[in-house]
C-alpha cells in the first residue's frame, strides 16, 4: 500500500486543489506541478481578447449577428466573449481571426502603449555643437524622454560668428525641418543658399551636406525636427531594347563601327 503522504498528494490532484509554489510531503520538498487557475485567469484578462474582438468588429462596421454568420458562433456567445464573461477556445478564436484576416497570435501580442511625454523647460539641458570650436549653435532636445522615437525635435540658438570663421557643414540620413522663431539665419544646402527670417521654414534632405550661419548681430532661435528616414532609392531608367531591325541574327556578330566613317 502506498505511503499515506503519496495518497494525500493524489487526492489533492484529483480534486483539482490549488497547490502552493513549494509543498513539503513526507519531509521532501516538491515543486508545483499544476498551473495556478487565478494566474491563468489574470493572463487572459490582461490580453483583453474580448476588447480586441470588439474593436475588429466595429472597425468593419459589423454587427454581432453578422459576425456569428461568418464564424458559426451565436450572437449571444460573441456578446459574452466581448464582455469577458466567457473564454474562447483556440478553435473559436481561430474562426474569428480568419474573418478579420488576422493571425492567431494577434490576440496574444502585447498592445502598443500610447506615448505621451511632457518635457519641462527646467528639465532640459542646453548642449553646444560638438566637434566645432567655436560652436555655431547650442541646442536642447525636446524629445529625449521618448524611447525609440522616429523623429528628434530640438530648440536651437545660432550664435553670431567672427567674420573669419566659416560654419562647418555636416550631414545625416533622413530629412530635416527648420522653423525660424526669431532673427536671421543663412542656410547652405549643397550648392544652394537661403536667408531665412522669423516665420520662415524649410524642409530638406539632410543627407546632403548643410550648414547654418547666424546672419545678424544677435542670436537666431529656431525649432528643428530631424526625421529618421533614409531617402528612397531613385529608380534607374530602363535601358532601350534593340529593335528587331537592328538586332543581329543569332550566331552573327554585330558589325564593328569603322573609325573612317564620318570623316
Amino acid at each position: 500500500m502506498p505511503p499515506k503522504s503519496i495518497l494525500l498528494v493524489k487526492e489533492a490532484w484529483s480534486e483539482g486543489a490549488a497547490m502552493s509554489d513549494q509543498l513539503e510531503v513526507g519531509g521532501v520538498e516538491m515543486h508545483k506541478t499544476q498551473a495556478d487557475p487565478d494566474a491563468a485567469e489574470r493572463f487572459i484578462t490582461e490580453k483583453r481578447i474580448g476588447e480586441r474582438i470588439r474593436r475588429l468588429r466595429l472597425k468593419k462596421s459589423m454587427g454581432l449577428v453578422e459576425l456569428g454568420r461568418h464564424t458559426g458562433l451565436s450572437a449571444s456567445f460573441l456578446s459574452q466573449l466581448e464582455t469577458g464573461r466567457v473564454v474562447p477556445t483556440l478553435r473559436n478564436l481561430a474562426r474569428i481571426a480568419m474573418v478579420f484576416s488576422k493571425d492567431l497570435s494577434y490576440f496574444f501580442e502585447s498592445e502598443p502603449v500610447a506615448i505621451f511625454r511632457v518635457h519641462r523647460k527646467k528639465d532640459r539641458v542646453r548642449m553646444p555643437q560638438t566637434g566645432v570650436e567655436p560652436p555655431t549653435y547650442t541646442f536642447e532636445s525636446l524629445g529625449y524622454m521618448v524611447p525609440d522615437r522616429h523623429m528628434d525635435p530640438y530648440f536651437a540658438e545660432f550664435l553670431p560668428l567672427p567674420p573669419q570663421v566659416e560654419p562647418k557643414a555636416h550631414q545625416h540620413a533622413g530629412y530635416e525641418f527648420l522653423y525660424v522663431l526669431g532673427g536671421e539665419l543663412i542656410l547652405r544646402h549643397g550648392d544652394q543658399e537661403a536667408t531665412l527670417g522669423a516665420g520662415d521654414a524649410v524642409y530638406f534632405d539632410s543627407g546632403t551636406p548643410h550648414s547654418y550661419h547666424c546672419a545678424g548681430s544677435k542670436p537666431t532661435e529656431a525649432l528643428i525636427v530631424t526625421i529618421h528616414q533614409a531617402p528612397a532609392a531613385q529608380p534607374q531608367p530602363a535601358r532601350p531594347q534593340a529593335s528587331a531591325a537592328t538586332r543581329p541574327a543569332p550566331g552573327v556578330a554585330a558589325p564593328r563601327p569603322n573609325p573612317a566613317d564620318g570623316r
